[in-house]
């Protein structure tokens, strides 16, 4: 498949970055409320038709380089025996595991319930050939939802007390997370996706050397099955800051900035041979055009001196964000003369 978006992860130079954004397929997109009207979210995330067409509404309706899978990486506690509920303040394990005297005890692995996951990604690949991401929660972040229990306490206090208290637990739910996680992003590939990204939207909410010690390796874990079977891979690791130095070769292919750090601090820090993705805050489209505009322009020089980049946001896209402005800051990435 020839595509910008494939080009640039591979390490070939194009006349632009290619663009597209996390949560892109979501609540900004006035189809998409049309179906969430109809449907609730865990409805057109387990109906794989429903699944798929939201997946490819971004590329209609926005003009992005790729999709990425509509599906959630609550996908894999789910599918460890753990019950998930939808509430109006975000996803909720009644019973987290921190709460627990024998965590290990309490998983019941059913890789069946990915099975919705597969098919939504085969009426995809029959609908479109559109680069289409596949993506699963890296093992910190996932955890920190299995443990905590909900997503309303941001710093996940009792999963990171749970880190330090049971170590010998944490290292084997990690490692029961990694196996899963390996095999759920295996079967995307089969299925037919052309890059993956894993999402660690938590690596910011522990030391940098107990991230590096008792999490990297399972990420490694994932990223070289991934890489092995010839998919690209984009690394999210959130709030890494300066642990930003760890992202070499052996990591991922391209690893995606937040927006703390200046895309020209992060290329600095990580290995010159793995790309970068990122770092536009997400509140920047809340702005006036003009001022979309100019942000745009003032990372030219950066993409004529660091090529190997892909535009998207810091984080994901803002629930209440302007269609109208996503809309044009995509169009204006694919319209601006990068190369003067």
């Amino acid at each position: 498949m020839e595509n910008i978006f494939l080009n640039t992860l591979l390490g070939k130079t194009c006349q632009r970055p290619p663009v597209w954004l996390m949560r892109q397929a979501g609540r900004v997109l006035p189809r998409y409320q049309e179906l969430r009207a109809q449907y609730s979210f865990s409805e057109l995330m387990a109906t794989p038709e429903l699944a798929a067409k939201v997946t490819l509404l971004p590329v209609e309706d926005l003009g992005v380089d790729a999709a990425i899978l509509f599906s959630d990486i609550l996908t894999i506690p789910v599918s460890m025996g753990m019950q998930l509920e939808w509430t109006e303040r975000g996803p909720r394990f009644p019973h987290p595991l921190a709460k627990s005297s024998q965590p290990l005890n309490r998983l019941n692995i059913q890789a069946d319930k990915l099975d919705h996951v597969y098919k939504a990604i085969d009426c995809i690949v029959e609908q479109s050939h559109v680069p289409l991401i596949g993506f699963c929660g890296a093992p910190l972040t996932t955890l920190c939802y299995m443990l905590q229990g909900i997503s309303s306490k941001a710093t996940f206090p009792e999963a990171k007390k749970f880190f330090y208290e049971h170590r010998a637990e944490t290292e084997k739910l990690i490692d029961a997370v990694t196996e899963l996680s390996i095999e759920y992003a295996t079967q995307q590939i089969e299925h037919g996706i052309d890059a993956f990204q894993l999402f660690e939207s938590h690596a910011g909410l522990i030391p940098t050397e107990l991230y590096k010690e008792v999490f990297l390796p399972a990420v490694c874990r994932i990223t070289d099955a991934v890489r092995s079977a010839g998919i690209p891979l984009i690394f999210f690791p959130k709030g890494l800051g300066s642990g930003l130095q760890l992202i070499t070769p052996d990591v991922c292919d391209f690893v995606s900035i937040d927006w703390q750090t200046p895309l020209v601090e992060a290329r600095k820090m990580v290995h010159p041979e793995v790309g970068l993705q990122g770092n536009f805050d997400p509140h920047l489209l809340f702005a006036s055009k003009e001022e979309i505009e100019q942000a745009i322009e003032s990372y030219k020089p950066f993409f004529q001196q660091h090529s190997h980049w892909i535009v998207n946001l810091g984080h994901g896209v803002l629930a209440d964000t302007p269609f109208e402005n996503v809309k044009y800051f995509v169009n204006r990435i694919k319209e601006t003369n990068w190369t003067k």
